[in-house]
């Protein structure tokens, strides 16, 4: 369903791909998710603790609509501090690959100002492409 989409000519990129082409299937848009439980609480004030749940509920919203982390097109990673991503990029890998495997959708990260959520440190949307 999914083909990762790296042009040939181009370097080989690290820890994410370059296009995803997904097919056949329904689109899912997830709403940016931060680092919260279900009682709204955000769960740590480390970055790849807040990461991790981040993602975890990028994928809990997947699943629910009847997919799988593979079927992740494209995430957008939106962070208030690059500096605390560059400086835990192992924890933060780590945390990605307990997650999502060695599925890797394109991606991109961004610097915000801030975000709407008080002490949330990222916020993670997606788009996925579920079976039909």
């Amino acid at each position: 369903m999914a083909k990762v989409v790296n042009p040939e000519s181009w370097a080989a990129p690290k820890g994410y791909s370059n296009g995803m082409l997904m097919e056949p299937g329904r689109v899912l848009f997830v709403a940016g998710q931060v680092a919260w439980n279900g009682r709204c609480q955000i769960v740590s004030s480390e970055f790849s603790a807040q990461f991790r749940q981040a993602l975890e509920n990028v994928v809990t919203v997947v699943r629910d609509a009847g997919g799988q982390p593979q079927h992740i097109g494209r995430l957008t990673i939106y962070v208030t501090d690059k500096s605390q991503y560059l400086a835990e990029t192992r924890k933060v890998g780590a945390a990605y690959r307990e997650v999502m495997g060695k599925h890797f959708p394109a991606m991109a990260l961004v610097e915000v100002k801030g975000l709407i959520e008080e002490g949330a440190l990222i916020e993670i949307e997606a788009t996925a492409v579920i079976p039909s």
